[in-house]
């Protein structure tokens, strides 16, 4: 079948046939992987409960054991979980191995306080290889392909967690890491590299070095974008899939869990495939803390089935999302992850309106001369919260068109997402360029 008659029928001329990296794992029918959550429920708890002191006397108080788990409607009885669990007990605190036992370790960069750091026995490894490699079939990467990775190496998992899941796949990978954006253009180019594995924010990024060198990345080789590691728009998807050439593809992870792999977009790119083989998912109401009926929007939270070191129940990620348990067309039957929209640690409430950056964002890349790069200012101006939103002209624009341009984006702002905000356009290239995770929101308001 030729490519235009590929596009006729709604296959992606981007993707290879239907391939599974784990086909029995994937597919396995919802009865049966239900049974499986159970039975590892039950070990995952027993592993926390024995070793770990924290969640011994949480589910001490709670009154619940586990022999107590007679049903996956029981994981509600267990408490919850959060990031500063992991700070109030630095280092090894939530640890179930002793160090000397571990493999390896992971930290978070620890901007707002102690960093989160987290341990891996050589069977969680292992684990995190299969997941990765599975999420990178799931979203076309195959084979013998040849993986550009543009993650960070280091402590922050995006790095090593691609790494090896790209060579348990079987495909090659360059080991680029993040920086020196001309010389990763070049490589792209000269080893003819299928799949970029980057922030979306790096992503573009890259694109914009690209052009400003003359380079049109949509001819390239690239055909794969596995981006993730920050919440961003469908906006800035199609910013990414025009501008690079390649279909981009969401993956969802987090350190705390096991890094990224925990959830991947497939190529029908309709949810991201939330792999229930290893961990548990619920969406709770952020207030309350009771779960919400299936394609709600609530909060997202994970209980880890197989990790050995690091055993997670009940983690609340602060991740804004709705999940479906409906059939996919791609024959994968674990339940999807409709996209993450934001983060609760993330949302300003300007003058009673609840705002996400990624709004600002799907506004922004949707209107002419705007570049796809900006920057949430929130300050406090007497008793109430202001936001400035710096935004940055498309190159080639006439630096007197800013003031027409700020006015657009401010009314666009107001009649979308519901807020008034100032509005300033910088030249191109003046707002901070990420490396790694971009920095959406500078917070200039006093600590109380």
């Amino acid at each position: 079948m030729g490519a235009t008659m590929m596009a006729e029928v709604g296959i992606s001329t981007h993707v290879r046939p239907r391939f599974f990296f784990q086909r029995e794992l994937e597919t396995m029918p919802r009865e049966k992987l239900a049974a499986l959550q159970l039975e590892r429920l039950r070990a995952t708890v027993t592993n926390a409960y024995n070793n770990v002191p924290m969640h011994r006397a949480r589910l001490d108080a709670a009154g619940v054991s586990p022999e107590d788990l007679a049903s996956l409607a029981d994981l509600e009885r267990l408490p919850f979980t959060n990031k500063a669990d992991l700070r109030d007990h630095y280092p090894f605190g939530l640890f179930a191995r002793p160090r000397s036992a571990l493999a390896r370790l992971h930290a978070s960069s620890g901007t707002t306080g102690k960093p989160t750091v987290v341990g891996y026995t050589e069977t969680d490894l292992d684990h995190w290889a299969d997941l990765m490699a599975r999420s990178l079939a799931c979203g076309g990467a195959r084979p013998g392909d040849l993986v550009h990775n543009a993650y960070g190496y280091g402590l922050f998992t995006g790095g090593l967690g691609a790494h090896y899941g790209a060579e348990r796949l079987g495909a090659t990978v360059v080991p680029m890491s993040g920086g020196s954006t001309e010389r990763q253009i070049a490589l792209i180019l000269d080893f003819g590299a299928r799949v970029l594995c980057a922030t979306p924010s790096y992503a573009l990024a890259m694109a914009e070095v690209a052009e400003q060198q003359g380079v049109d990345l949509t001819k390239s080789t690239l055909d794969i974008g596995m981006f993730g590691a920050e919440p961003w728009s469908d906006a800035m998807r199609r910013e990414i899939e025009a501008r690079l050439g390649l279909k981009a593809i969401d993956i969802y992870g987090l350190s705390e869990i096991m890094g990224p792999g925990v959830a991947c977009e497939c190529e029908c790119q309709a949810g991201l495939h939330a792999w229930e083989d290893h961990f548990l998912f619920e969406v709770i109401d952020p207030e309350s803390g009771r779960a919400v009926r299936e394609g709600q929007v609530g909060e997202l939270v994970i209980t880890t089935l197989t990790k050995e070191a690091l055993p997670m129940l009940r983690y609340r990620t602060r991740d804004i999302t709705k999940v479906t348990t409906a059939p996919c067309d791609c024959g994968r039957t674990h339940l999807r992850i409709l996209r993450i929209t934001g983060r609760n640690d993330d949302m300003l409430i300007i003058r009673g309106v609840n705002v996400y950056p990624s709004q600002v964002e799907a506004v922004l890349i949707g209107l002419p001369n705007v570049a796809p790069h900006y920057q949430l200012i929130v300050e406090r101006r007497g008793s109430l919260d202001h936001l400035t939103v710096e935004a940055e002209a498309q190159p080639g624009v006439d630096a007197a068109a800013n003031d027409a341009i700020a006015r657009q984006v401010a009314h666009h702002i107001k009649s979308l997402i519901g807020i008034t905000a100032d509005v300033l356009v910088k030249k191109p290239g003046e707002i901070p360029r990420s490396q790694g995770k971009a920095v959406r929101v500078r917070d200039l308001r006093p600590k109380d």
